[in-house]
């Protein structure tokens, strides 16, 4: 069973489309343009540290920021995919919409969790399987 949830994104156009001027090889920022999954490894984990950060010190202001900094270095990555035409941000989207769908039997499907063990329990169940079924 597939379940659509519509949640107003309005800026993340903008995000979208500043990936793609930074890259951009006539406008876009000459770093940036020389950008490789490989390379861009540091910025993203420097930006989730960040968010750990901020996390530990329950500082919320600065989370928002970070997690802002580490959101665009995904959208980053997933863009120099779409250059490569390996996949692009709908695939992305709508795998971990799928996976996270079928980790949660106990909220989309016939099972039932009263406790967060068992909730837990589920979605740890559903990972395996998951995970079986590629391997």
């Amino acid at each position: 069973m597939r379940y659509l949830f519509f949640y107003p994104l309005k800026n993340m156009h903008k995000l979208l489309k500043l990936a793609k001027t930074l890259r951009d090889p006539k406008k876009g920022c000459p770093w940036d343009q020389k950008q490789t999954f490989l390379s861009f490894k540091k910025c993203l984990i420097e930006e989730v540290e960040e968010v750990i950060q901020a996390i530990d010190s329950e500082n919320y202001e600065n989370l928002k920021e970070e997690l802002g900094d580490a959101l665009f270095n995904l959208i980053f990555i997933i863009n120099l995919a779409e250059e490569k035409q390996l996949f692009s941000m709908d695939d992305v989207v709508n795998d971990v919409y799928e996976k996270m769908v079928e980790r949660h039997p106990h909220v989309f499907g016939q099972e039932s969790a009263s406790t967060p063990e068992e909730a837990k329990r589920f979605f740890y169940e559903a990972k395996r399987k998951q995970k079986n079924k590629r391997n």
